[in-house]
C-alpha cells in the first residue's frame, strides 16, 4: 500500500512516509505525536489510534483508519487513494475510517 500511495499521493508539497522505516520501535503515542507536529495524516490499521484520539483526547492532524477484511485487502491501496484524493483538506484533524465500500469521516472531537 505505501508503494501506490507514494506513487499517487506524492506531490511537491506532499510526502509518505513509513514510520517503520524512519522510527522503528516508536510507541502508538510517538507516532500521533510525529504525526501531528509534521502536520501529517496518519494512515493506520490499527485501531488504538481511535483510543488515543476519542478516549484520551489526544491532538491530530489527522487520522485514516483502514479496515478491510482479508477476501478485499486487494481493493485496500486503491480505495485509500481514491478517499485521500476525494477527501482532500477535509482529512486535515478529521478521524476517517475507510472500509471496503464506505468512508466515515469525523471531526476530531473536542475535550
Amino acid at each position: 500500500m505505501l508503494r501506490l500511495l507514494s506513487e499517487r499521493c506524492a506531490t511537491p508539497d506532499t510526502t509518505v512516509v513509513a514510520i517503520a522505516e524512519v522510527a522503528p520501535g516508536a510507541t502508538d503515542e510517538q507516532v500521533l505525536d510525529r504525526a501531528l507536529n509534521e502536520k501529517r495524516l496518519l494512515i493506520t490499521e490499527d485501531s488504538d489510534f481511535g483510543e488515543l484520539v476519542y478516549g484520551r483526547g489526544l491532538s491530530s492532524a489527522g487520522v485514516m483508519l483502514v479496515r478491510f477484511p482479508s477476501h478485499v485487502r486487494r481493493a485496500k491501496a486503491a480505495t485509500v487513494v481514491e478517499a485521500v484524493a476525494k477527501l482532500g483538506l477535509r482529512l486535515q484533524a478529521s478521524f476517517v475510517v475507510v472500509e471496503s465500500g464506505r468512508v466515515r469521516i469525523s471531526a476530531r472531537p473536542s475535550h
